[in-house]
């Protein structure tokens, strides 16, 4: 007495207990002549445990005995009792047991009605069973009916045993019973049986039980290559809301620009006029910045470069790495860096909602472009931790340039960058004009202070000594002092002059 149960992983053959349970053997001999468990899920898959079929609602609360299938009305049973044989026990891996009707299944009630009142409020049975994957469970061992053994097969059922399932257990992808065939039935057909001809098409309500169909594919089919490359792309954008929700970008999706270098290992002592007029050879450099300690000054050797286009962004990239400048041989790549852009943006609440509380709706707005060249202002704005002149900032008529005007365009732009580099240039040759003035003057409040002192310690000085000490000051070069003679000497020539010519007239 066997039944083969054809699944959609493989085939199993069950032998059955024709003499130790009867009716449970015969409700389940029937149920599988007449179709009842075709496109029926495995909807309990507990690993190492036991997997759980036979109810076509795939619920674990629907499914009945045979004897409701039947035409006569005095047969008509929807569960029967459950037979509990004290030899069958669930020792091995591949029993087959019936699956206890509970009280959620309303069955509970039907024990007195349907199966008379000395069942004793027992368990009943259904078309549900199930087969485990342990070995000695003993605890189940008086609870639930055993009925039979899988004799061929352990390999499909060790495929079902490690489906993927979820919170309830049961598999993502669906495992059904394709086809039931009965190989020997002892038992006579129940009057008013009805067996099909053919295999039934499941109703629509076993069609809703459906999540991913036995026969779709859920692997990818892509080449490695292309895997990779999804992962990857899910990874980074993963990180990105990260980041998003800790606050070091504005939103996940932003880029960075391709057209700012990043340009490392510089020497300490390479400026930002050097980098400037070394890469100018590839185009239009709207900023060249390197990055200082915002309190010593001292520079961090590296530095960002933002050209006006990509393209030459690009060609000053594959030109200039590894190039030796200063001694050092500088790593450029493009900026991953959006600290500009960060600033950029701002949240704009665009209104409460109605119905009162806290919550309001909420839109990125851009505050301003990313040094904008071609319709309108530019922004003045510097790295982060660029270390700044105090005195040329503060300087008058530079405060426009390095904020940002209010009209012009991309050319505007681009004449406020080459002010801003000629205001730098004038403001290193004034402060080195004032620095050697300041040399001089110390050298002369030096020469005066040594000739106070000297007529501090002498007092009492005779005119020679005083017309000598004369002598040694307009040696010195005092350019005030020479002036003023030789302007006495013009005013006692003109004098004589027109004496003379009074005298003649």
């Amino acid at each position: 007495m066997s039944v083969l149960i054809e699944t959609s992983v493989g085939d199993v053959v069950i032998d059955l207990y024709t003499k130790e349970a009867p009716t449970t053997c015969l409700n389940f001999l029937k149920l599988c002549k007449v179709k009842y468990y075709n496109f029926c899920c495995f909807h309990n898959v507990q690993r190492d445990f036991m997997i759980q079929t036979g109810d076509p609602t795939a619920t674990g609360k629907g499914g009945e005995s045979v004897f409701s299938l039947l035409d006569s009305k005095t047969l008509h049973k929807k569960y029967l009792p459950a037979e509990i044989h004290p030899k069958l026990k669930h020792r091995e891996r591949g029993t087959v047991s019936m699956a206890i009707a509970g009280a959620s299944t309303g069955a509970q009630q039907d024990v007195n009605t349907v199966l008379g009142s000395d069942s004793g409020g027992g368990g009943v049975i259904g078309s549900q069973f199930f087969i485990t994957m342990g070995e000695n469970l003993d605890y189940l061992d008086g609870k639930y009916t055993v009925f039979g053994k899988v004799a061929e097969g352990m390999e499909v059922l060790e495929k079902i045993n490690a489906a993927y399932t979820d919170s309830e257990f049961r598999p993502f992808k669906d495992i059904r019973i394709k086809h039931t065939i009965v190989l020997d039935d002892p038992f006579p057909d129940p009057e008013g049986l009805v067996v099909p001809d053919e295999s039934p098409l499941p109703t629509q309500a076993m069609l809703d039980t459906v999540r991913i169909g036995d026969d779709e594919e859920i692997e990818s089919l892509l080449p490695p290559e292309e895997e990779e490359r999804i992962r990857r792309q899910k990874e980074a954008q993963a990180r990105a809301l990260t980041l998003e929700m800790v606050g070091d970008l504005p939103f996940a999706e932003i880029k960075p620009p391709e057209n700012v270098l990043f340009v490392a290992q510089l020497n300490p002592a390479t400026r930002s006029e050097d980098l400037e007029l070394i890469f100018s050879r590839f185009g239009l450099i709207l900023s060249c910045e390197v990055i200082r300690d915002k309190k010593t000054g001292d520079s961090l050797c590296y530095a960002f470069i933002e050209f006006e286009k990509e393209e030459e962004c690009s060609e000053a990239y594959f030109k200039m790495n590894n190039v030796l400048i200063d001694d050092r041989r500088i790593h450029v790549d493009f900026s991953q860096s959006v600290s500009k852009l960060h600033k950029d943006w701002m949240v704009k609440k665009v209104g409460a909602k109605k119905g009162g509380g806290v919550a309001e709706d909420l839109n990125l707005e851009q505050r301003s472009r990313y040094r904008e060249g071609g319709s309108g202002t530019v922004r003045g704005g510097k790295y982060d931790m660029v270390f700044e002149d105090d005195r040329a900032s503060s300087r008058p008529g530079t405060s426009n340039s390095r904020n940002g005007g209010s009209g012009g365009g991309g050319g505007g732009g681009r004449s406020s960058q080459r002010d801003d580099h000629r205001d730098r240039d004038r403001d290193r040759s004034s402060r080195d004009h004032r620095d050697s003035r300041s040399a001089r003057d110390d050298h002369y409040r030096s020469s005066s202070h040594r000739d106070s002192g000297s007529s501090s310690r002498r007092p009492q000085e005779s005119s020679s000594s005083s017309t000598s000490r004369r002598r040694s000051r307009s040696r010195s070069g005092s350019p005030r002092r020479k002036t003023t003679s030789s302007s006495s000497s013009t005013r006692d020539r003109h004098y004589d002059d027109r004496r003379s010519s009074d005298r003649r007239h």
